[in-house]
């Protein structure tokens, strides 16, 4: 079961921590409806923090990078935190990496913005 808790970092940044498996199913569209609404309502800071993701697959992969260039065209950037172990390797050989910023902490990808 995926699990998403929404929180404000700041005023304008919004973290999505993440927990479970980003896999084929519902619960994968459940992030994807989550940002959309996030997008709807005018957040265009988003961070996925990752910490507590023990697993993720290709729908999984398609979902974040997905989600990235929606808050994009939207104006916004989509920054990813905490990818460890398994998911973490799962998105540099990918090459999400390339795509999408990855931070060791929430802390530091809300710096940049």
């Amino acid at each position: 079961m995926l699990q998403i808790q929404s929180k404000q970092m700041q005023p304008d940044i919004t973290v999505l921590e993440i927990a479970g498996k980003i896999i084929l199913g519902r619960d994968c569209k459940h992030l994807e409806w989550t940002t959309d609404n996030l997008i709807r309502e005018n957040r265009k800071k988003i961070i996925f923090d990752l910490s507590g993701v023990t697993h993720i697959d290709s729908t999984g992969i398609g979902i974040i990078v997905m989600s990235a260039g929606q808050v994009k065209n939207a104006g916004g950037q989509l920054r990813v935190a905490c990818p460890e172990g398994h998911v973490g390797q799962v998105l540099k050989l990918t090459n999400v990496d390339k795509v999408i910023s990855l931070h060791p902490t929430a802390t530091a990808a809300a710096a940049g913005f």
